[in-house]
């Protein structure tokens, strides 16, 4: 299964260097959250718009990430009304199969 994630470009660019993808969400830390937020691809508009909307996309980057590479935990938790995938652990960059540029 493919799931996204919303990257700042220089956290990604991080990971890359580091080996480890370490961000949850906007300002908060996988330390600090206790896990990664995903969605699936018919979420990512909402999540935009909830939380990046005075971010100049030119500066993100959507991940697109394998399940089945991933080697730490993720399931899909409720929300509200819906669920939600979460990563529980830091995200290797080889479990991202992707990248999509959020401003075109």
């Amino acid at each position: 299964m493919q799931i996204l994630h919303t990257a700042f470009r220089d956290h990604w660019a991080e990971a890359l260097e580091t080996g480890a993808y370490t961000w949850s969400t906007r300002g908060r830390t996988l330390a600090e959250e206790g896990f990664l937020h995903a969605s699936r691809p018919d979420q990512v508009e909402g999540v935009l718009e909830r939380y990046y909307a005075d971010v100049d996309r030119a500066d993100l980057v959507l991940l697109v990430i394998d399940t089945d590479l991933l080697d730490v935990p993720w399931r899909s938790d409720p929300v509200g009304d819906d669920t939600y995938p979460h990563i529980y652990g830091p995200l290797s960059p080889s479990a991202v199969v992707g990248t999509r540029d959020l401003h075109l």
